[in-house]
């Protein structure tokens, strides 16, 4: 069972890889060639500094938590002072990474809107064809000194924190299993938690029991595609995730989910060339595999799963029922904080106790306004008037 919300009001973020985050905006990148840049943003990044940053303009308290190093590090932090977002960072010897996106201004082609009339414009009047390009470096290596460290912090913060949000990538030397003992050792002490993560760290992140995990498709179809070895990552040295779930769990989740259900799901939600294509009827089963997944994520242990499909909106599992939120219109821009305005919707809907269908209009809303904004962490508060009120949230059925 899923602990209520706590009372208390700071929603944690963790970070476990701190970002510079530099950004690019140029009217047409030459991959060949020299580009002149329009426009340069550079400011504290990773997938926990932008759910904080998003939860501190809906005015929620928050505190940014995980790892910094070096003068990438300390960049990062005077950033975080610069924008008022409090943080609690642990040191760490080694560089705290830089992530570059590409923001290209040039027309792709046309688009057609994925929901609602094709090809229809939003009231908003903002839809662009930029496209954009990520390029994320690894991270430091991190020792287990320096976790052990950051996890005495973790413990003694929970004491004040209504929510946890574990989110984004894990730097070298952190063991798969980690966001699972970060989860298990938040429930205890009655504080929910939400994951978003990919890779190992999702497969195994539902033996913590985290409140949420919210994975997009493609993150879905690879957790649930490298769950065949019966056999789950060691959680750290000395750290166990208790009631011994682990490796039950990873066979559980790769039980009655198939190879054509995780090319079905990515089928329906890439777009060919750049373009947006839409078929029904692949759309369709498309959203039932994600369903099957999200489910063989709940059996594995998560409260809730939502998946977050892109223009597509959202599909959610929960012990309520299972809901599908579907966008009107889509938004063109910079998608690279959309996930996690889409987060930062779930936990404030988490430690307000609100309804689901009303918890996922918000997020699919917040996630939408974050992509018609330059940098990620931020959200357009046009868009978010606009596009809230008209997103369809309707059941599913699995």
């Amino acid at each position: 069972m899923t602990p209520p919300p706590s009372p208390r009001g700071t929603i944690l973020t963790v970070t476990l890889n701190l970002a510079l985050d530099v950004t690019y905006t140029a009217d047409g990148v030459d991959w060949d060639g020299v580009n002149r840049v329009r426009a340069v943003h550079r400011r504290a990044g990773g997938k926990g500094v932008n759910v904080a940053r998003v939860l501190a303009r809906l005015g929620r308290d928050v505190l940014v938590t995980g790892l910094s190093g070096g003068a990438t590090g300390l960049a990062a932090e005077a950033d975080l002072a610069a924008a008022g977002l409090p943080a609690a960072l642990t040191r760490i010897a080694g560089e705290s990474r830089t992530t570059l996106a590409v923001r290209d201004l040039a027309p792709a082609g046309p688009r057609t809107a994925p929901y609602g009339e094709p090809g229809a414009p939003p009231p908003h009047g903002r839809v662009s064809a930029s496209r954009t390009a990520l390029f994320n470096e690894p991270g430091p290596v991190v020792s287990a000194g320096e976790l052990a460290a950051f996890l005495d912090g973790f413990d003694t913060r929970l004491g004040s924190a209504a929510a946890v949000v574990v989110s984004g990538s894990l730097p070298p030397g952190v063991p798969a299993g980690f966001y699972a003992v970060l989860a298990a050792r938040a429930r205890d002490r009655g504080v929910p938690v939400i994951v978003d993560a990919d890779g190992e760290a999702l497969r195994n992140a539902p033996a913590g029991r985290p409140a949420i995990v919210k994975p997009n498709a493609e993150e879905l179809a690879r957790a649930l595609a490298g769950a065949g070895s019966g056999s789950a990552a060691p959680a750290a040295p000395g750290w166990t995730v208790r009631g011994g779930r682990a490796a039950h769990d990873r066979r559980t989740v790769r039980d009655g989910y198939t190879a054509h259900d995780r090319q079905t799901m990515r089928d329906g939600h890439i777009a060919h060339d750049g373009q947006a294509v839409r078929d029904p009827h692949r759309e369709e089963d498309a959203h039932q595999a994600a369903l099957r997944g999200a489910e063989e994520l709940r059996r594995a242990g998560a409260g809730a799963v939502v998946v977050s499909l892109g223009a597509g909106g959202l599909l959610a599992a929960t012990a309520e029922g299972s809901w599908r939120a579907a966008m009107p219109y889509r938004v063109e821009g910079n998608p690279t904080g959309a996930g996690d305005a889409l987060v930062a919707g779930l936990a404030l809907g988490l430690v307000e106790g609100t309804p689901w269908p009303e918890r996922l209009r918000l997020a699919a809303a917040l996630g939408a306004a974050a992509v018609a904004v330059p940098v990620a962490g931020d959200v357009d508060p046009e868009v978010l008037r606009a596009v809230r009120p008209r997103i369809r949230v309707e059941p599913a059925a699995p």
